[in-house]
């Protein structure tokens, strides 16, 4: 008898998991695009809630989530657009946090190009310089902003051409559309291939990556459970592996 009970509660205890385990929809920025599939892959594991991951710019994210995209959870690149949602009521107050701090890298595909100081960008070595959309990609704000800390802002404007998001970005040098470019530490920090410059923090504004649970979400145990997750030390080092700082 007592086997028999054994039995069914093997048989109960996956039914059990499966049928408490939700789905939680999760507009992510493009610069975290690699972090966040491993994420979910360990959040499922652990959770056994899957999240749906959508990838792109933070701005037109937002306008989206304005529009009413059913977006439960907002990954931004920034800490401005989080913020925003807050105060204009489509983010849950007292949700919002930062997730991570990205760093901006000059990256080439041609391991001889850029040199370890960034001085190839007061060259004529290079034709086009990729940078993120201003109005879309903080990336690209700081890209800029370090131009002009450098002083060459107005010589290299010209040769710039803008990715709608850090993913382009990073497509038009990878692919040599562009000799060079701003990119997220992220998406090289495990590669060795290329050449590249670290842009020293202090040339740009920080970018600080908040994330915040939308009104769509607040009822949704998987969103919440998604906002816990990514501050389990599971999901800090994921971050960390991908070159972000966590504090």
């Amino acid at each position: 008898m007592l086997l028999r009970l054994l039995i069914c509660l093997m048989w109960l205890l996956p039914i059990t998991t499966i049928s408490h385990a939700g789905e939680v929809k999760v507009a992510v920025a493009a610069n975290f695009t690699e972090p966040a599939k491993d994420i979910a892959a360990a959040f499922k594991a652990r959770t056994g809630h899957e999240a749906s991951l959508s990838f792109g710019p933070s701005g037109q994210f937002y306008t989206q989530i304005m529009n009413g995209a059913p977006y439960e959870v907002f990954m931004s690149a920034d800490a401005e657009r989080p913020l925003k949602a807050e105060t204009e009521g489509l983010g849950v107050k007292g949700t919002r946090f930062v997730y991570a701090y990205g760093a901006l890298v000059l990256w080439s595909a041609d391991p001889k190009l850029i040199d370890p100081k960034g001085a190839v960008l007061k060259s004529a070595k290079f034709s086009k310089i990729a940078i993120a959309d201003l109005g879309t990609a903080p990336y690209g704000v700081a890209a800029v902003e370090t131009l002009r800390k450098l002083g060459i802002y107005e010589a290299v404007a010209p040769k710039i051409v803008k990715g709608t998001s850090i993913a382009q970005t990073y497509n038009f040098v990878s692919t040599g559309s562009a000799e060079l470019g701003f990119v997220a530490s992220s998406q090289v920090h495990r590669s060795k291939t290329g050449s590249r410059w670290i842009v020293p923090k202090s040339y740009y504004t920080p970018i600080d990556q908040q994330v915040i649970l939308l009104k769509t979400g607040d009822k949704n145990p998987a969103a919440r459970a998604w906002l816990t997750f990514l501050k389990s030390p599971e999901a800090i080092r994921i971050i960390r592996s991908y070159g972000y700082e966590v504090r």
